[in-house]
């Protein structure tokens, strides 16, 4: 099965042709609407799951949660913008493969790179003095809400989405693969900030990152660092 590549190429030639004040707009739209999904998919999964909490109460929402998570939306913007200038100067190239055997491989390959890239940029965000000045808002939340996945540091924010642009110069990726990922990024987010066990207690032996392992990590900050998968800790003894 192949997609429609006449179709995909008039997408993308008018994506090309958009003016930078179409691009901003067009950024800030789509990570919002991103942004109100996540939302959206937590608060559907937490009022329709029936397994019990992972800790007793949510952490509370404030207004100063609220106003940082949406200054990780304009970060996620700029991100995007970035991207887009690269991918306009030719450092990015988009890749022309439409079978979705090699899609399916180019996600699984995202993922692990940046499962890996991610370990380690969230085990420096520990240090002690990193820590203090950028991550430690995040960890502010022991407990999660609808909000947890984006109360991050400008610097985090900024920091994860430079590791993918990374990636995407030195291969060229499919749109539909970075597409499908970065939606994949957004469930795995949402997922991991429930306060419910999501994934079956099965799926630890696959070293799948589950929800409680997540969960864990906000309750001991010395462990847990990986993303999508367990796969790292286990190799660096940081799995609990």
């Amino acid at each position: 099965m192949n997609f429609n590549e006449t179709v995909l190429s008039g997408y993308l030639d008018l994506f090309w042709q958009f003016s930078w004040l179409e691009w901003i707009v067009f950024s800030l739209i789509s990570n919002l609407f991103l942004y109100l999904f996540s939302i959206g998919l937590y608060v559907f999964i937490d009022k329709t799951c029936h397994k019990s909490p992972l800790q007793e109460k949510d952490h509370p929402v404030s207004a100063s949660d609220c106003y940082l998570s949406l200054f990780t939306v304009v970060c996620n913007s700029f991100v995007m913008l970035i991207g887009v200038f690269l991918w306009k100067s030719g450092w990015i190239e988009l890749g022309s493969t439409q079978s979705i055997m090699n899609i399916g491989f180019e996600i699984m390959a995202l993922l692990l790179f940046m499962d890996l890239f991610m370990y380690f940029f969230h085990y420096a965000a520990h240090l002690p003095f990193v820590y203090k000045l950028i991550h430690g808002k995040h960890h502010e939340h022991v407990s999660t809400n609808y909000l947890s996945l984006f109360v991050l540091h400008p610097f985090e924010t900024i920091g994860f989405g430079l590791m993918m642009l990374v990636l995407l110069i030195c291969y060229n990726f499919s749109v539909i693969s970075i597409s499908l990922y970065l939606l994949i990024n957004l469930i795995w987010g949402t997922i991991g900030h429930l306060n419910r066990e999501f994934f079956p207690a099965s799926f630890d032996k696959f070293f799948v990152g589950t929800t409680r392992f997540h969960n864990q990590h906000h309750l001991d900050e010395t462990k847990n660092f990986g993303f999508y998968t367990s796969i790292w800790d286990r190799l660096f003894g940081t799995y609990r």
